[in-house]
């Protein structure tokens, strides 16, 4: 059916091409006074449309051409306006992690954080340097804001750290002057809690205003002396005992850094308090 379609179609085409020659060698044999009213009337009312048909489908056509084109300019500028924050902020924080590394000296790697939690605990992140690099587990890692957390497992090219905000993490802390010295931990392990820290171990007579600086005092030997870990926002509730605990808003949140910087060895300083205070923070 289909061959037989196309042959009559063949045919019909072939029969309509006779016949415009046919038109064709009539009107070149026609006279003059007759043929001449009869070619303007061909180009007025056939010819005359059709062109003007052309024009308009030929300017719809670049119209729309240049539509598309300016389309694509538009959802080029606003996909790049949609990571241009991001780029600013990563490129603060990256300059802040150059300055780092030049106050810390030696004694540190820097790390890509892959953000990959263990399928045991989202506390916890990857990055990407490892036994190769000089990394040793309970090495701090910092960002230009703070301390982040403590390296847990090493691999030959990665390492597991465990952020501060999981349930494991502890840190020997003091205020920044040195007058008041307690324990950091995880304030909670769901929710909100979870992203606060808590000073525990403060002395019943000594009071913490908010506002006061936290950082690690360097006792125990794991973490260096002067690193930022937070600020007391408050008391956490009735004092217990001897002792009281106070609420510290963390000095950077894990899930906001893509570098950072492993201490693998000695900093040159005992105390770190001036590498972080000479320009560390970043907004």
């Amino acid at each position: 059916m289909a061959l037989g379609a196309d042959r009559y179609a063949s045919r019909a085409d072939t029969l309509v091409f006779i016949g415009c020659v046919l038109l064709s060698v009539a009107a070149m044999s026609l006279p003059d006074r007759v043929r001449d009213p009869f070619t303007r009337a061909v180009r007025q009312w056939v010819l005359a449309p059709l062109l003007a048909l052309q024009q308009q489908t030929d300017l719809l056509s670049a119209s729309l051409e240049r539509y598309d084109a300016v389309v694509a300019q538009r959802d080029s500028a606003a996909l790049a306006a949609t990571f241009v924050p991001e780029l600013r902020s990563e490129n603060t924080r990256l300059r802040g992690l150059l300055g780092l590394g030049a106050r810390l000296a030696s004694g540190y790697v820097p790390a890509e954080v892959l953000h990959a939690a263990e399928p045991t605990s989202p506390l916890t992140f990857v990055v990407a340097a490892g036994r190769k690099q000089g990394v040793k587990p309970l090495s701090a890692v910092v960002s230009p804001e703070g301390l982040v957390g403590i390296v847990s497992t090493v691999d030959a090219q990665t390492s597991v750290v465990v952020s501060w905000a999981h349930p494991e993490f502890r840190a020997s802390a003091m205020a920044a002057d040195g007058s008041i010295y307690g324990i950091v931990a995880p304030h909670g392990t769901e929710g909100p809690r979870t992203w606060l820290l808590e000073l525990q171990g403060v002395a019943y007579r000594q009071l913490v205003p908010e506002g006061t600086t936290i950082l690690t005092s360097g006792l125990g030997g794991v973490l260096p002396r002067g690193i930022p870990i937070g600020t007391v926002v408050r008391a956490a509730g009735e004092a217990e005992g001897w002792e009281r605990t106070y609420l510290v808003r963390p000095a950077v949140h894990p899930a906001a850094v893509t570098h950072v910087m492993i201490l693998t060895g000695p900093p040159v300083k005992s105390d770190l308090r001036s590498v972080f205070q000479s320009g560390g923070e970043t907004p």
